[in-house]
């Protein structure tokens, strides 16, 4: 009988059924995955259709060569009939203390300029606190915890007024949810796409974004001036614990003199 557990959409799913519909969303074969894994595609075969049951071993190399997230590698473990191997905690809890002091010391050398560190669901779970002067204007209930940096940046009374190219903002922002969705079909994504989506005031108007562009600047009102600021992602190198490999540090810097100067007055 197949072993099965609650899927991404909250049904009932064998292990068989995980494999294959994480198989399909990375667009591969029976064939391909049997080979990049080193097992046979009769076996993987056999496992789909729940004619075969995986060892814990084999559930973790093909959640790898499917670049399973690390969340959903406890869900494939545990409709395989196996305990889940990677743990969850806070970022707070004492065993996390390393990784918060590593986290604090990005976040604090980056001022004056601001950065934070966000949950799967752009929530913010630490920042640095610089340029306040961001978030004037922004209506209170948006600056309440959880406080989600895409609700906050194109909700029409968040930081949406103030973006001078906020079609082309808007769009990345939503790209990076999208392929987002595509790495880890969450339901929260989606619905927070949904969501953005269906903001009035963020409807396409004025200039899309450029391809031959190398990044996509923010550029917003501030201090009487235009800012630009241009931002990276960093993240954790291997986590095998399911916080950590879902954080992303995320840093804005100056993308011109001017933005570097007035950072400095305000």
């Amino acid at each position: 009988m197949a072993r099965v557990s609650k899927g991404m959409s909250g049904a009932a799913l064998a292990i068989g059924d995980h494999l294959r519909e994480w198989r399909r969303r990375r667009r591969m074969s029976q064939l391909d995955l049997a080979c990049e894994a080193d097992v046979s595609a009769r076996h993987l075969s056999f496992v789909e259709t729940g004619r075969a049951a995986p060892s814990r071993e084999m559930v973790l190399r093909l959640a790898e060569q499917l670049a399973v997230p690390v969340r959903e590698r406890n869900v494939l473990l545990v409709s395989a009939g196996y305990a889940p191997v990677f743990p969850e905690r806070s970022l707070d809890a004492p065993e996390m203390a390393g990784a918060r002091a590593a986290v604090d010391l990005l976040l604090e050398s980056h001022k004056p300029y601001p950065a934070f560190a966000l949950d799967r669901h752009w929530n913010v779970v630490a920042a640095n606190g610089a340029l306040p002067q961001l978030f004037e204007d922004v209506r209170p209930v948006l600056l309440g915890p959880p406080l989600n940096v895409l609700r906050v940046s194109l909700h029409p009374e968040g930081l949406a007024p103030r973006i001078v190219n906020l079609a082309e903002w808007r769009e990345h922002l939503l790209a990076r949810l999208r392929r987002q969705i595509d790495l880890t079909a969450d339901p929260a994504l989606i619905a927070l796409l949904a969501e953005a989506r269906d903001y009035p005031s963020c409807a396409p108007t004025g200039r899309a974004a450029n391809a031959a562009q190398m990044v996509i600047p923010l550029r917003i009102r501030l201090g009487g001036a235009i800012a630009s600021f241009f931002s990276t992602t960093m993240v954790f190198g291997t986590p095998v614990e399911v916080t950590l490999s879902e954080l992303a540090l995320e840093s804005f810097f100056p993308a011109d003199a001017q933005t570097a100067a007035l950072v400095r007055r305000l």
